[in-house]
C-alpha cells in the first residue's frame, strides 16, 4: 500500500469508551485513573506501527451537543452522564495525543463520525485509501472501494463484503437499517420490536427505507402494526442514524500529517500514568 495515499482515522471517543469498559480501574501513583488513557495509546501505537500513515487524525466528540439535538431534542437523552473516572481522563489524553505529533480533531456542533465521514468522503474523491479506527457500527455506512472499518481491540476489519457479512446489508443500506431498529443508547425512535432480523428481512424484500415505507400496508402481523405506527417518525430516525460528510474543515486529508513527536513533553505526560 503507498503510504502516501493512505488517510488513517481514529475515532477516538469510541475508544475512550471502549478502553475505560474493557480494562480494570488502573490508577498511577498519586490515585488518578488512567487506564482509558493507557487503553487508547496502546491502540495508537499498534495502528502506527502496522500502517505507518502519511496522513492520520484522531477525532474526538466536542463537548455539547450537536446539530442531531436541535432535530430532535430527545437525542442521547437516557445516557447516564459520564462516570467522572473516565472524564478526569480525557484532558490528559489529549495532551499526550498532540505531543506524539498527531493531528487531533475536536469539531464543535457535530459528532466524531461526521468529521470522520467528512474525512473520509473527500480521501475518496481524491484517490485515497481510508482506514476508520473505530468499534462504532454506525460507521459501516462508509465503507466502499476505498474505506475499511478496522477495529484493534478485535482485530477485526469490515470491507464491503465484510459489512453485509456482518449485517446482511450493504453499507448504502446501513441507515436505512439503523433507523428501522432504532437505538436505545442514543435514544433514536425505531420500528418497536424490529430488531436486525426483521430490518434486513424487509430491506431486501423492499430495496430501501422508502421501499418499505411505501409497501408498509403489505406486511402482515404485530409488527407491520408496530411499523405503520412509526411511519411519521422514520424519516428522523433516518436523518438522525446519517452521518455528515460536509462539515466545513480546515485540514483536508493531505493536510494531516503527523509531526516529529515532543519526546521531553511525553516523558513529561507518562510519567504521570
Amino acid at each position: 500500500m503507498d503510504k502516501d495515499k493512505l488517510l488513517v482515522l481514529v475515532d477516538g471517543s469510541s475508544y475512550l469508551f471502549r478502553a475505560f469498559h474493557a480494562l480494570p480501574p488502573l490508577t498511577n501513583s498519586r490515585g488518578e485513573p488512567t487506564g482509558a488513557v493507557i487503553g487508547v495509546i496502546n491502540m495508537l501505537r499498534k495502528l502506527i506501527e502496522e500502517y505507518r500513515p502519511a496522513h492520520i487524525a484522531v477525532v474526538f466528540d466536542a463537548k455539547g451537543g450537536s446539530f442531531r439535538n436541535q432535530l430532535y431534542d430527545q437525542y442521547k437523552a437516557n445516557r447516564p452522564p459520564m462516570p467522572d473516572d473516565l472524564r478526569v481522563q480525557i484532558e490528559p489524553l489529549h495532551k499526550i495525543i498532540q505531543a506524539m505529533g498527531l493531528p487531533m480533531l475536536v469539531i464543535p456542533g457535530v459528532e466524531a463520525d461526521d468529521v470522520i465521514g467528512t474525512l473520509a468522503t473527500q480521501a475518496t474523491a481524491q484517490g485515497i485509501t481510508t482506514i476508520i479506527s473505530t468499534g462504532d457500527k454506525d460507521l459501516a455506512q462508509l465503507v466502499n472501494d476505498r474505506v475499511t472499518l478496522i477495529n484493534t481491540m478485535s482485530d477485526s476489519k469490515l470491507d464491503r463484503e465484510g459489512v453485509i457479512a456482518k449485517f446482511g446489508v450493504p453499507p448504502e443500506r446501513i441507515v436505512d437499517y439503523l433507523a428501522l431498529m432504532g437505538d436505545s443508547v442514543d435514544n433514536i425512535p425505531g420500528v418497536h420490536k424490529c430488531g436486525p432480523k426483521t430490518a434486513v428481512k424487509w430491506l431486501t424484500s423492499y430495496d430501501s427505507l422508502d421501499g418499505v415505507i411505501a409497501h408498509a400496508d403489505e406486511i402482515k402481523g404485530k409488527v407491520g402494526e408496530y411499523l405503520r405506527d412509526s411511519l411519521k417518525q422514520l424519516p428522523l430516525s433516518r436523518a438522525l442514524t446519517t452521518i455528515r460528510c460536509d462539515v466545513a474543515l480546515d485540514q483536508g486529508p493531505t493536510e494531516l500529517k503527523p509531526s516529529t513527536p515532543d519526546t521531553q513533553k511525553l516523558q513529561e505526560l507518562y510519567s504521570r500514568i
